[in-house]
């Protein structure tokens, strides 16, 4: 259908979009950082809150279908969610394992065949967005992990929540960065933020989820910058939620627990040691029996299955290892745990961890954070119950004892003990349980700290080691190089009704395999490559194959916003848009380098300007020198010396005072000729120290 202007309806729709898309990415790259967060934070908030609200009640849809209705067995609910007791046992045994392996086979066919980055449990995947390619997340993906996860988990399989609701969120801010072109830095925090706010929605815990947010990407470290955004997102997220699901915390308020004894922080030190151990062992035996199930001769989408046949055939003896397991957990808070044999609250924990690496380390869709409280919440039940028998101080109430329990054994390895106290603490209603968890966690992490060990191998280990982080800080002149300065004109800019011939043409003679691509009005819609159009046939146009992932860098912006976008993406360069999201030029690595040469040529002229024969000299630091192993504050580095940087191997560190220098490192430095001297003599081995071999031969 045309209108009166003759002009495509569709054609008038993707010239609108365009527009509104120019407006929203100019307003984010030029707004302040307040305003541009509470903007998209309240977005991103909104998304987690109904998020979180789509896959709850898919999640109990698919559990009363399946484990209801099919196999005539109701699992016990927190107290948040009814706190209903559930089956005494089961109806129909025999459908157990079946409907479980039911699941797994459909889980593992929509994973397979959809969207294989939906595999396992999602935070992961989030954590690598992050790091990775935060712009790159895609919409199928989201969607086929809320129907998988909640297939998985709603037949039996061994599964938290927290995972597809999670991924949800960190999907749609993976969006919002491709819709209004973020920056690589706003796009990170868009996506963090968004796995905090959906975990945080779904647990009614958005003080720990928008600390989860910051604190799960390192193992030990913090992305401060993600803090802000994330309160804010999860704090809308949370309240869209418990408008509709409610507020009251999942587990209700468990204790009104007060230190009276200092002795009793032993008990709590003995849950934090064996909590340290169990979460190793629960990284170890989820990953390892995962590693089995990838070795086995059957297709991929098949593996989930055989898993869920194994863990219906646990759940036969053992009914606790079914589902998320959060109604056994609220048994486990009160006199409920005296009515489960002793033997089933020892060995709960490590069927637990059995079970979840059949569910999901074989291929299922589906959290591990909420198998991590269970595990934990049953440990500190187990040492409670075989403790009050005989020891006085441990009190008649199990609930500090399991409480405690779950924030010291996945807070420790999940490399997150902050936010999982924090988490744990608003699930329960239990603030004033921090204080003895403050030493149960920490001796925890203490335990977890000694190797390298996480349940998210996507975390890196600080932001040292983010590509990001490393680079910016290794470069630090691009932030001072405008854009324009960089880029060359474009070669070739394609419009995206151009049929494929016609641009394949255009392609040769401009001598390029790549190009942008533009709408009716000129506003870039994407990137398009002769590889696509040769694909497509002569049926095809630009805009049938444009890649819209890839996305251009703003004229207003600096080189360095520059290189994070260009090692986010899998070209060498990419298009340079204006406040109108115009194609203005583009900007290819060799342009970054040649700038950046110059830039810094530029500032050793002006070094070489100064007064008093001041310029950047050098010092290679030797073993057993007086500077070797030194802070710089301690050295008798002369007055006048300014370090600038220190080249370390590979890295560059920028020099503190309390900056420790190592044998092997370059000094960089502005001083005199004769200040440098004396630098020179300190980065070496006093004349008496030289090898006898080295005296010789000088």
């Amino acid at each position: 259908m045309s209108g009166a202007t003759g002009v495509p309806a569709t054609a008038r729709r993707r010239v609108l979009s365009g527009r509104l898309r120019a407006v929203g990415s100019n307003f984010f790259a030029t707004t302040s950082f307040n305003k541009k967060w509470l903007v998209l934070g309240t977005l991103i908030g909104v998304i987690a809150g109904f998020g979180a609200v789509v896959f709850y009640e898919a999640l109990s849809f698919a559990t009363h279908i399946f484990l209801g209705v099919l196999a005539g067995y109701r699992i016990p609910t927190p107290a948040g969610e009814g706190n209903l007791a559930g089956s005494a046992g089961y109806a129909r045994p025999w459908a157990v394992p079946l409907v479980v392996c039911l699941g797994g086979l459909i889980s593992g066919l929509l994973v397979f065949g959809f969207a294989p980055e939906a595999e396992g449990h999602g935070t992961d995947a989030a954590i690598s967005a992050v790091h990775e390619n935060p712009r790159g997340i895609r919409f199928r993906t989201v969607v086929v992990k809320i129907i998988a996860s909640a297939i998985t988990i709603g037949t039996g399989g061994s599964g938290g929540r927290e995972g597809p609701t999670g991924q949800i969120s960190a999907g749609f801010g993976s969006m919002l960065a491709r819709l209004f072109d973020l920056s690589p830095s706003d796009a990170r925090i868009a996506v963090a933020s968004g796995i905090g706010s959906g975990i945080g929605s779904i647990f009614g815990a958005p003080l720990g989820g928008a600390v989860l947010a910051a604190e799960i990407l390192y193992r030990d470290d913090f992305e401060v910058e993600t803090l802000l955004p994330s309160f804010i997102a999860s704090i809308v997220g949370y309240a869209l939620f418990g408008a509709i699901e409610g507020y009251a915390p999942l587990f209700g308020f468990a204790t009104r627990f007060q230190l009276a004894d200092p002795g009793q922080l032993a008990w709590f030190g003995i849950i934090g040691i064996v909590g340290g151990l169990v979460g190793l062992l629960y990284a170890k035996g989820f990953y390892g029996i995962g590693n089995l199930f990838g070795r086995l001769p059957v297709p991929r989408a098949l593996r989930p299955a055989i898993g869920g046949l194994l863990v219906g055939a646990m759940a036969l003896a053992m009914p606790q290892v079914l589902g998320t397991g959060y109604g056994w957990i609220q048994k486990s808070l009160g006199t409920g745990l005296l009515h489960i044999p002793l033997w089933i609250v020892l060995l709960l924990p490590f069927a637990r961890i059995l079970a979840t690496a059949l569910s999901i380390g074989s291929g299922g869709s589906g959290g591990i954070f909420g198998p991590g409280m269970v595990i934990g919440a049953f440990l500190g039940a187990g040492i409670w119950d075989v403790a009050h028998h005989f020891a006085s101080g441990v009190g008649s109430d199990p609930a500090p004892f399991v409480v405690v329990g779950m924030m010291a054994c996945f807070g420790s390895i999940a490399r997150a003990p902050l936010a999982i106290m924090l988490m744990v603490a608003e699930m329960t209603g239990s603030l004033a349980i921090v204080v003895p968890a403050m030493l149960a966690v920490g001796l925890a992490t203490l335990i977890v700290r000694r190797g390298d060990d996480t349940i998210y191998r996507s975390q890196l280990k600080s932001r040292a080691e983010s590509p990001a982080h490393r680079i910016l800080t290794g470069m630090p002149l691009l932030s001072r190089i405008p854009v324009p300065q960089a880029m060359a004109r474009p070669r070739l800019v394609l419009p995206v009704g151009l049929d494929s011939g016609a641009a394949t043409a255009a392609m040769d003679e401009a001598g390029v395999t790549e190009a942008p691509a533009v709408d009716e009005e000129g506003r870039f819609r994407g990137i398009v490559t002769e590889q696509r159009l040769l694909d497509a046939g002569p049926s095809g146009t630009v805009g049938s194959v444009l890649d819209t992932v890839l996305l251009p860098v703003q004229e207003s912006q600096q080189c360095d916003v520059a290189l994070e976008t260009l090692t986010t993406t899998p070209t060498s360069w990419v298009p340079v848009v204006d406040s109108d999201r115009r194609v203005v030029g583009t900007l290819a690595v060799s342009d970054m380098v040649r700038s950046y040469r110059r830039a810094l040529q530029g500032s050793l002229q002006q070094v070489a300007g100064l007064g008093g024969g001041t310029g950047i000299f050098e010092a290679v630091v030797a073993e057993h020198a007086p500077l070797d192993g030194r802070a710089l504050r301690e050295a008798a580095v002369p007055r006048g010396v300014i370090v600038t940087s220190i080249e370390r191997g590979r890295t560059v560190v920028l020099p503190q005072g309390t900056t420790v220098v190592q044998a092997g490192d370059r000094l960089v430095m502005l001083a005199t000729a004769e200040e440098a001297a004396r630098v020179r003599q300190l980065a070496n081995p006093p004349a008496e120290e030289q090898p006898a071999e080295a005296a010789r031969l000088a």
